[in-house]
């Protein structure tokens, strides 16, 4: 657990130091807030109706799944969505597109991941307005934007958000640093998904299924359960909530040595050089850092989200309305 984790999801001696901190941190995201509100700061409309997922805690409750599950719900409803993200981790400041080859190092980990699962266009940029002018100027059919991780990013206007959150809640319900909220926990949103456990009154669920192994590096490739048992196994984990990629391979009845990495991480060769290995286990957030090195002892855990038929019917019929959120 890391160091954060320890304070941020309960109340601690560290996270009573920090509450006044947290105060400050809160009057400055009133103070954004109100001014894009009073219209001091600008927000931008698009030509389409634009989806915003994100969370207001700390990453890790499964984003970029349920942006994946989005968009093939939209695409078998005979829309052609759009996606747009920061980039986190990539080099290039962007408006930029992000294909299927593309390298992370560039483009970003999760971008990279959903151009190569969504079917969708993707592009990256700082300024998310920036982003969704750029693919709406290239992909001209384009009919809906999904921003990915855009909840606070108030500049880019949208017509429903979508808050996650995961078994965690909003831990001690402090906002940053002194706990993991980056909004007070009760800044309204228009659907709040909850994955994992079962959903309070007026929200909506959504679960991760596992939908198989595959070789890292030949995603065409699958990989037996049946082949990992008697395996010497290590899994890595590079994302905010690494304990729940970790459970999901225990429930699946497979031994393994856990090595949790930060989110993000940019793994390099040595990271994945382990004593008595047969085969290493990963996300596949990972796993898209990973192809290039060559190695055929990597595995990849693919995972997809199974949505609450309900928030399909909201979605549907709040961007046909386009009534603001």
């Amino acid at each position: 657990m890391s160091f954060a984790a320890r304070h941020w999801y309960r109340l601690s001696p560290v996270s009573i130091a920090l509450y006044p901190v947290s105060l400050v941190f809160r009057f400055l995201v009133f103070l954004r807030r109100y001014l894009y509100r009073t219209g001091v700061m600008s927000r931008h409309r698009l030509r389409v109706p634009v989806i915003v997922v994100g969370d207001l805690t700390v990453g890790g409750t499964g984003k970029t799944p349920l942006i994946l599950a989005l968009a093939g719900v939209l695409r078998l409803r005979g829309l052609r969505p759009g996606i747009v993200s920061r980039g986190y981790g990539g080099a290039h400041p962007g408006p930029c597109s992000v294909s299927a080859e593309d390298d992370a190092r560039r483009a970003g980990d999760e971008p990279l991941l959903l151009a190569q699962r969504s079917g969708c266009p993707v592009w990256v940029g700082a300024s998310r307005v920036a982003a969704a002018r750029a693919l709406l100027a290239a992909h001209g059919d384009c009919d809906v934007i999904l921003c990915d991780d855009g909840l606070q990013h108030y500049g880019l206007q949208r017509d429903l958000e979508i808050a996650l959150e995961d078994e965690r809640g909003h831990g001690n319900g402090l906002l940053l640093p002194a706990g993991p909220l980056r909004e007070p926990a009760g800044r309204r949103v228009d659907a709040t998904v909850v994955n994992g456990p079962e959903p309070r009154p007026g929200t909506y669920r959504m679960r991760l299924r596992p939908s198989g192994f595959f070789w890292v590096g030949d995603a065409a490739r699958p990989v037996a359960r049946s082949e990992l048992l008697g395996k010497r196994l290590h899994a890595v984990a590079g994302i905010g909530n690494p304990d729940r990629f970790f459970a999901d391979l225990s429930r699946m009845g497979l031994a393994f040595t856990a090595h949790p990495f930060p989110d993000h991480h940019r793994f390099g060769p040595a990271d994945l050089e382990f004593p008595d290995c047969d085969l290493v286990l990963m996300t596949e957030k990972d796993a898209v850092k990973c192809r290039q090195f060559g190695r055929r002892d990597l595995v990849v855990a693919r995972v997809d989200a199974e949505l609450d038929p309900a928030l399909t019917e909201l979605i549907l019929k709040r961007i046909h309305g386009r009534a603001s959120a």
